[in-house]
């Protein structure tokens, strides 16, 4: 099955990887983003502030999406804040996409932070794992909250099929993303080897001792269009990560090995990367110039604070897929594979070193 698909965020982790799914599938796909100058030449470029609900309104007219897709958000200082604006984004676009009266589906983009709570409150529950779908949502302000809620009112009232996925940390092909594990720490790798630092891991002793997984963002673009193109799967909050789980004191060396440096030993401490890579900016150029990579701030391709907050949980963090599985997605990914094949595909477009 293929349609039109609106990816909203198309220049994003999650949006781009669902965009080259779809085109690969045979999709006529659009892209929305705030300056889409860099998206595949196949992709029909959609441009707007999602803030902006004129300038949303103006740019989806006549273009009859029939299934949305969508992967973005914008971060504020508190969570209220957060609760505002990404819920009037998201309505915005569901309320331009209205008048269209073509869409079928629509696919929201959240993640763990459901289970775990915002930044303002991160970790501060104890909810039980495997985090599963059934579990009720927690006693704090929650932009995914409000996202669902803004869903599940514009599917009432315009008559679409819905489906929000919950994936893990995102490891996957993206640049300037905020929160794109994979490459901060390619990049953390490189400054490491160029100025022989010790590779530390960043984060606790409870994240480096504990079962915990992630999500290729690959297999989350699968399970945002086998969502959306399965009745099986219509109306319903899916979790969605690898499928195997690790431990980060077994992981840690075997990433530092792909990235040509020695993993430090582990004493307990957490060592935070936006202090270790305080002079980052100063770093960077040099090894672009010495290594003839493509001129990428380091700020746009780092995310150390992301990285920090994920690293730094002091509980246990891992999902359960059944309710997927039960529907119909079988779809897994190996862990070190979805770090090692990012790290050669960053080597090979002369990102890092």
């Amino acid at each position: 099955m293929s349609g039109r698909a609106l990816v909203v965020g198309a220049t994003g982790i999650s949006g781009g990887n669902v965009a080259a799914r779809l085109l690969a599938d045979g999709w006529y796909v659009l892209g929305l983003c705030r300056r889409p100058t860099e998206l595949d030449r196949r992709i029909t470029p959609l441009a707007a502030d999602l803030e902006d609900a004129d300038a949303v309104a103006t740019a989806v007219r006549g273009t009859a999406p029939t299934h949305v897709f969508f992967t973005t958000w914008s971060r504020r200082e508190t969570e209220a804040e957060n609760c505002d604006v990404n819920g009037r984004m998201l309505q915005n676009l569901l309320d331009a996409v209205s008048g269209e009266r073509s869409v079928r589906h629509v696919a929201l983009v959240t993640g763990l932070k459901h289970y775990l709570g915002p930044f303002e409150a991160y970790a501060k529950a104890q909810p039980d794992t495997p985090f599963s779908e059934e579990q009720p949502r927690l006693p704090y302000e929650n932009f995914y909250y409000v996202q669902e809620d803004v869903l599940f009112a514009a599917a009432e009232r315009d008559g679409f099929t819905w489906s929000v996925h919950r994936p893990h940390t995102l490891i996957g092909w993206a640049l300037g993303n905020a929160m794109n594990m994979g490459v901060t720490l390619a990049v953390y790798g490189a400054i490491c080897r160029e100025t022989d630092r010790p590779f530390h891991f960043p984060g606790s002793r409870e994240q480096w001792e504990a079962v915990t997984d992630v999500t290729d963002a690959g297999l989350l673009a699968d399970h945002l269009v086998w969502a959306a193109t399965t009745a099986a799967a219509e109306n319903q909050a899916l979790n969605i990560v690898n499928g195997d789980v690790f431990r980060w004191r077994r992981l840690w060396p075997r990433l530092a090995d792909a990235l040509g440096v020695e993993a430090a030993s582990f004493d307990g401490a957490p060592a935070p990367l936006q202090v270790q890579m305080a002079d980052a900016a100063e770093i960077w150029p040099g090894i672009v110039e010495r290594h003839g990579l493509r001129e990428t701030d380091v700020q746009t391709l780092a995310s150390w604070w992301h990285t920090d907050a994920d690293l730094g949980r002091t509980i246990e963090t891992f999902t359960d897929m059944g309710r997927s599985r039960r529907l119909g997605f079988y779809g897994v990914r190996d862990t070190e594979s979805s770090f090692t094949r990012l790290f050669a595909r960053l080597r090979e477009e002369r990102i890092v070193p």
